[in-house]
């Protein structure tokens, strides 16, 4: 059986190759644009295993594989390069380094959602990042009618904000300025729209989704989105576990007796950590047990602090809701398309 440690760059690969048979280990560098490394790997022999790191466009490489019958394995980043004290950094040593966890059985294999997974999590962060882009264009809009003297916060965005907006005098450049927002806003709208319809069916589809919806201030893509980042949520034995997971526990530095917190690690999916934020912030309006916790923060720390406290305490929430198959205590009676929960700011 052959198996090899893979450095993967988008151009090309550095692989170190061992056979288990004869003990030999072999160094190669395949091009991708040429097709060198999908030809060498359609030559081996089936199966064999291959270890990488976990690094972005390399989709097509892992179908190929996939496709081939090989077995890869996508290992974490962070604890493979930890492992390796050597100040010497290059392509060769990297994929002897990898070659050498495998066979040793060190090599720190993570979880791989699945294809229809990855392409759900593509949904949330399409829509995600358009969000993105209409809010920079409020903001420039709400900043041009402010130089202009109108100061109308959210009420901009009423009938008669956009009406008042749109007879402003404004001449030469600002006023081109503000006819391409106002398309470009224009043209967002639907587009978001018709996501956020994607995402509720898709949502709707899926039962821990359903699940999760359950728990106020929780929609579909703050649920979706934990789905489709968490697994299996016997992955993670405790609740700590998946805190840290997403990045919601605090630096640490402690030596001796002295012990030294800093801000949180944000070691992890990002999109979900925001997503959890912001829907903290809607279940704080909607459950009275997440209200009083949140109030009891703000008067000792930093509202910023609570915000984030009360992140963790809904991601743990819900950890726990998936783990026993519960239903929140706090389901109201309502249909969840309708719940005020799940149209506020957690979910714009």
């Amino acid at each position: 059986m052959k198996i090899i440690g893979c450095d993967f760059h988008p151009s090309f690969q550095q692989i170190a190759m061992a056979d288990t048979e004869t003990g030999e280990i072999t160094e190669h560098k395949l091009m991708h644009e040429d097709g060198a490394a999908t030809r060498f790997y359609q030559q081996m022999e089936k199966p064999c295993l291959l270890g990488m790191e976990a690094t972005g466009n390399s989709q097509w490489f892992e179908r190929e594989m996939e496709q081939m019958g090989h077995e890869l394995w996508l290992g974490d980043a962070a604890r493979i390069r930890a492992s390796y004290v050597r100040k010497q950094k290059t392509d060769r040593r990297d994929a002897n380094h990898i070659l050498t966890l495998l066979l040793e059985r060190r090599f720190p294999k993570i979880w791989v959602p699945s294809s229809e997974q990855r392409d759900q999590r593509q949904l949330l962060v399409h829509r995600q990042r358009l969000v993105r882009m209409r809010t920079r264009i409020k903001t420039e809009l709400q900043h041009l009618a402010m130089n202009q003297g109108m100061q109308k916060k959210r009420q901009l965005w009423s009938v008669a904000g956009m009406i008042a907006l749109n007879r402003l005098p404004l001449e030469g450049w600002t006023a081109r300025r503000r006819k391409d927002l106002l398309e470009l806003l224009d043209t967002l709208e639907p587009r978001i729209a018709e996501l956020d319809i994607a995402v509720r069916q898709v949502a709707a589809a899926n039962p821990q989704a359903c699940l999760l919806m359950t728990q106020p201030g929780v929609g579909p893509n703050t649920a979706l989105a934990f789905v489709l980042t968490i697994g299996d949520v016997s992955r993670f034995q405790r609740s700590r576990q998946l805190a840290s997971y997403l990045g919601l526990i605090p630096e640490e530095n402690s030596s001796s007796h002295t012990r030294r917190l800093g801000s949180i690690t944000k070691q992890g999916n990002v999109l979900l950590r925001t997503l959890l934020v912001e829907a903290a912030q809607s279940a704080v309006r909607h459950d009275e047990a997440f209200r009083k916790q949140y109030l009891h923060r703000c008067h000792h720390k930093h509202k910023a602090v609570a915000k984030v406290a009360a992140a963790r305490k809904l991601a743990v929430k819900l950890y726990w809701m998936l783990k026993n198959n519960l239903q929140s205590p706090c389901l109201q009676a309502v249909p969840i398309e309708s719940s005020p929960g799940h149209s506020l700011v957690g979910e714009s």
